[in-house]
């Protein structure tokens, strides 16, 4: 069983395919449970961000797996199977893990460093194990990126140099207003999650005067706005039938609600920035969800400036130092080291264990029929040739035993466990074999991962490609 990852972010799609793909906490247990029903998947795990979704599955198989996870994308999304192939990318087994330890220590995020994205992962493995979706293989990957991202972001500056995608929204905004930054403005913050909550954090540094939380659930909101107060800024309330009042208010809004359609609607903006004694006062407002929560026509209107997800990829503030970013990478290199060495020695352990236990009973086997023959060895001559015989298994079984350990940390070592199953019968058959390159698989833009993604699709492809790649044609 093998760990097949299928993604989509930023790096590989624009903006409005994020949106068409974005996965939301409702939407999370039903993919999920699609996902469990097919026989090609044991363990499913969903990581959703504002700016990435990527589906983690444990699979027996890597073609019809890729397959059946394409499938549930277009579904889910209303987009074209060949719409997913330019814009998905694909890692399958040791690369599935790395890319997922890159992830977790903020390499691959719109602003490295950002250290949301732990609390993303961790929530998305929750989620699996609380819907049973999460087996001993998504387990002890997510616990392991979990330790990586924290191991990074404790022994390196990477953090520093880096920010959160609020603080750079945030900061284009502080520029937008001109004189004072956000110092003594007013702020509203619509959606009271985890991005509410870093909003809330940024502005109270940043002095605001005063916050407006709105969020569809009063309770969420008046934390929200109670964490604000505890930090000494005023704070209070409205629900979102108020929106264009608090946004009225506001100098600077922060939205990121999870919510399928538009929240700030262009009426909602007029009104805001046409409130009496607002005059010239400009509106500067910090889209951060996906899909969109602001509709993109408010960035036409005079007075106001929206800073969404897609002008916020091409902020050069959001790469962290090269120097950082590289001891990061050489920890993720040396934690994934390890990580594989350990894997490769669990899948061999049940190896070893039963060439020990068809040794065992071997000698079990000789010994009864060395008492038929001989009836009449007394209770101790009987027990000295149990002994001998055992030593001599065990002296034989040593060195191979302790080399096969040796050999599963290595690359390539799961080969040396196989033979030993094929040669000492410990297995009625091979392992099936999954018929595709691990660590090349990067994008399904490549055209050999295209291919593979056609055969997939199509079940008479699949055995005249996979000839090909053995021929070494494709």
């Amino acid at each position: 069983m093998s760990v097949l990852l299928v993604g989509i972010s930023h790096r590989s799609a624009p903006v409005p395919v994020l949106e068409k793909v974005a996965v939301t906490d409702t939407d999370r247990p039903k993919l999920t449970d699609k996902m469990l029903a097919s026989d090609k998947i044991s363990e499913a795990m969903i990581v959703s961000t504002c700016n990435r979704v990527e589906i983690y599955a444990v699979v027996d198989a890597f073609h019809g797996a890729l397959a059946a996870v394409s499938e549930l994308l277009a579904e889910h999304s209303g987009l074209h199977v060949t719409e997913l192939h330019k814009h998905a990318y694909v890692r399958y087994s040791e690369a599935a893990a790395e890319h997922l330890f890159s992830v977790a220590s903020g390499l691959d995020s719109m602003v490295v460093g950002e250290q949301q994205i732990l609390g993303q992962i961790r929530t998305a493995y929750a989620a699996a194990d609380a819907q049973q979706a999460a087996g001993r293989t998504l387990h002890e990957l997510a616990q392991q990126a979990l330790r990586v991202g924290k191991r990074v972001h404790s022994e390196t500056g990477i953090d520093a140099a880096g920010a959160s995608v609020v603080s750079v929204a945030l900061d284009k905004a502080a520029k937008f207003l001109g004189d004072g930054g956000l110092r003594g403005r007013t702020a509203a913050v619509i959606g009271a999650g985890a991005m509410g909550g870093l909003a809330v954090a940024h502005l109270t540094r940043a002095e605001v005067g005063s916050i407006v939380v709105a969020n569809r659930t009063r309770d969420r909101a008046e934390r929200l706005a109670e964490t604000a107060r505890a930090a000494g800024v005023d704070a209070d309330v409205v629900g979102f039938d108020d929106l264009a009042t608090a946004l009225g208010r506001a100098d600077v809004a922060v939205t990121c609600t999870g919510a399928v359609g538009t929240v700030v609607t262009l009426a909602d903006a007029h009104r805001a920035l046409a409130q009496p004694g607002r005059g010239e006062r400009p509106l500067a407002i910090c889209d951060l969800g996906l899909p969109r929560d602001v509709d993109p026509a408010v960035a036409g209107l005079p007075g106001a400036q929206v800073f969404d997800m897609e002008s916020l990829q091409r902020d050069p503030s959001a790469g962290a130092a090269a120097s950082d970013a590289e001891a990061a990478r050489k920890i993720v290199a040396a934690e994934l080291a390890e990580y594989l060495a350990a894997q490769r020695l669990a899948e061999v352990t049940p190896t070893v264990t039963a060439l020990r236990q068809r040794a065992a009973e071997v000698v079990e086997a000789e010994l009864m029929r060395l008492e038929s023959r001989l009836p009449d060895l007394d209770d101790g001559q009987r027990g000295e040739v149990a002994r001998t015989v055992r030593r001599v298994v065990d002296k034989l079984l040593h060195a191979p035993t302790v080399r096969i350990k040796q050999l599963a940390s290595t690359p390539g070592g799961d080969q040396y466990a196989e033979a030993l199953r094929e040669l000492f019968e410990l297995s009625p058959g091979s392992a099936e074999a999954v018929a595709t390159p691990t660590k090349e698989l990067t994008s399904l833009t490549d055209p050999t991962l295209a291919a593979d993604l056609s055969a997939a699709l199509d079940p008479a492809v699949t055995t005249e490609l996979q000839a090909s790649r053995k021929d070494g044609t494709a």
